[in-house]
């Protein structure tokens, strides 16, 4: 099941829908996916979208797209593909640590700064350097602490596309601070169109948290990137055990997988992909199953 929210011609207000034949049918529920977990519970809320029987809206009545979590209380983001870190830290003249491999790190990065599908996103004024990043997301559908295995993995209601813009140049000179990355990640993160609950990507699963999807990354109409899921290094319930180890994770919250492998024009080379991005681009985020993520620059 596919679970969006959005804004339709003719009707005030954002709607919790689920995505069905080419179209949405609305739901009588809170709109957003926070707030129908809260209500419903994770298997409470599938219920209700399964018993939907609404009229199926065309695409083409809905005038927005929001993130389908526009309020988790926290949001995580990872750094669990080894290709990744390996190429961005032999570009900075750094080896591997060891530490990378013994636990999945993570940052906290802006809650309230998400934008939905086709949501224009402000290049900072302050950044030169702005990159796009191809990750995929897991909400967190049920309160949980102090899990592992397949505790972790059925903490998880579903996934999502993710795109973590990035401003490079804030970013590496706060970290020469041995802090962030902060600032650099702060004025948006783009996640949707919908999250596909775990139940439908049965077929694609090699593992614990880990499934063979294609990720591809486009600017433009021109594909910069493709890698696949699979090869991520710390699957979701590493990630889910170390971020709910002393602490609570709840329905709604948000996690990042962490870009993978050649999923920005850090690792590419702003040489072979056309520049950074500016003003007027246009950056395609697609993963299997779970859809493609459109974030015009502004």
């Amino acid at each position: 099941m596919r679970f969006c929210v959005v804004e339709l011609a003719g009707q005030s207000g954002p709607m919790l829908a689920v995505q069905r034949d080419g179209g949405v049918v609305t739901l009588d529920a809170p709109a957003t996916l926070r707030g129908a977990l809260d209500r419903y519970g994770d298997a409470g809320l599938i219920q209700l979208g399964s018993e939907a029987s609404g009229p199926c809206l065309p695409f083409e009545k809905v005038t927005r797209w929001l993130p389908p979590v526009p309020d988790p209380r926290s949001f995580r983001d990872f750094y669990a593909f080894e290709q990744h870190v390996k190429t961005c830290r032999t570009k900075r003249g750094q080896d591997m640590i060891p530490e990378w491999y013994e636990f999945p790190v993570f940052y906290f990065s802006n809650a309230g700064s998400l934008r939905g599908h086709q949501e224009p996103v402000k290049r900072p004024a302050s950044t030169q350097t702005l990159d796009f990043e191809l990750e995929v997301g897991c909400v967190i559908g049920k309160q949980v602490q102090d899990v592992s295995g397949d505790a972790a993995e059925d903490a998880i209601f579903g996934y999502l596309v993710l795109n973590d813009l990035s401003a490079r140049d804030l970013q590496r000179q706060e970290m020469k601070c041995m802090l962030g990355p902060a600032k650099g990640k702060d004025f948006a993160t783009a996640i949707g169109p919908w999250v596909v609950t775990k139940d439908e990507l049965a077929d694609k699963r090699v593992g614990p948290g880990r499934y063979d999807l294609t990720m591809v990354a486009r600017k433009n109409g021109k594909e910069l990137s493709r890698g696949n899921f699979k090869d991520v290094t710390h699957d979701f319930t590493k990630m889910i055990e170390r971020a709910s180890r002393d602490v609570t994770l709840f329905p709604g919250d948000l996690i990042g997988s962490g870009t993978v492998g050649t999923g920005c024009i850090l690792e590419l080379g702003p040489e072979t992909t056309g520049g950074w991005l500016e003003p007027g681009d246009t950056v395609e985020l697609e993963i299997d199953c779970l859809g493609t993520l459109t974030t015009p620059i502004v």
